[in-house]
């Protein structure tokens, strides 16, 4: 005979409670196309890796439609120390020559793509790897970066100029989950690297997403930067405008990939912290959520 003791019966009500807080949102979010752009902390440690995998599969299991968009920068940056190719940054970006663009394909398609792939059918045969390349999924044009007071070109670095999403909503029709890597091809054949944050806003605009979630090494945006005591929960697009002027470096390709987002018709913009196993799930499942959500204006209430 096996009994319930007082505590296992409370930990079983608490999670049949929270699992009942989720139906609304299960409903809300039934056949909804959310993109994840997943990179940070949660691409190198093996315990976030896990449990991003398995809240990919738990949204696509829940009747939503995930498409994972990653980039690889620690990743490329290891590849190029290894292979000894030459690789410095400039006004901001990687400088990217045809011997490191070689090496950028290499490691995101063939290394990084594959092994999120692999983690996620690990549950189920749902994952499909896609190189923005493919089918031309992503038309990339030259960028040049502001460095010293001068305007250089950085090489195979460029922009998204047109998104061809065609071959991504076939995959999500048939129920499968599209792992993106975030390269792309100029009209003439060139390759080029992409930054992920910009190239996943760009593809949930393209797909008219219901979500898009940045998952980061931050919990969110700050009120008072750089005091880390007050993360803004809600944001509206106007308000996230004057915050790209003083952000970090780092934070601009978020920001500006949040305010694209939602500029070009995407309802929620997230920003949360992918050092937390499951924020993704307490993000689009719970009423508090997590991080910072930008919105359009006027709709400022979670």
């Amino acid at each position: 005979m096996k009994t319930f003791s007082s505590s296992e019966r409370a930990i079983a009500e608490q999670q049949a409670g929270v699992l009942a807080k989720a139906l609304p949102w299960l409903l809300k979010f039934h056949g909804a196309t959310v993109v994840l752009k997943y990179g940070g902390n949660a691409m190198t440690d093996q315990d976030l890796q896990r449990a991003f995998a398995q809240d990919v599969v738990f949204l696509r299991l829940a009747g939503l439609n995930p498409v994972v968009v990653h980039g690889g920068g620690p990743q490329i940056s290891d590849m190029l120390q290894r292979l000894e190719v030459p690789s410095e940054f400039k006004g901001g970006y990687r400088v990217t020559s045809s011997q490191a663009m070689d090496v950028v394909r290499m490691v995101l398609t063939g290394q990084v793509q594959r092994e999120i792939v692999s983690l996620i059918n690990e549950h189920g045969p749902f994952a499909v790897g896609v190189s923005g390349e493919d089918a031309h999924l992503f038309t990339a044009k030259r960028r040049t970066a502001d460095h010293e007071g001068e305007r250089i070109d950085i090489g195979y670095v460029g922009d998204v100029a047109d998104v061809r999403p065609d071959f991504v909503k076939t995959l999500i029709d048939d129920g499968l989950i599209p792992v993106v890597s975030s390269v792309g091809m100029d009209d003439s054949g060139d390759p080029y690297n992409i930054n992920a944050d910009s190239a996943a806003a760009a593809l949930a605009a393209s797909l008219e997403a219901d979500k898009f979630v940045l998952l980061t090494d931050v919990e969110g945006l700050y009120a008072n930067w750089p005091s880390t005591d007050d993360v803004i929960r809600t944001l509206e697009l106007s308000e996230l405008q004057p915050m790209l002027e003083n952000a970090e470096s780092g934070m601009v390709p978020k920001l500006q990939a949040c305010a694209d987002a939602v500029g070009a018709g995407v309802p929620r913009a997230h920003i949360i912290d992918g050092r937390i196993q499951h924020s993704l799930l307490v993000e689009v499942f719970t009423d508090e959520g997590v991080g910072t959500m930008v919105v359009p204006d006027g709709e400022g209430d979670r």
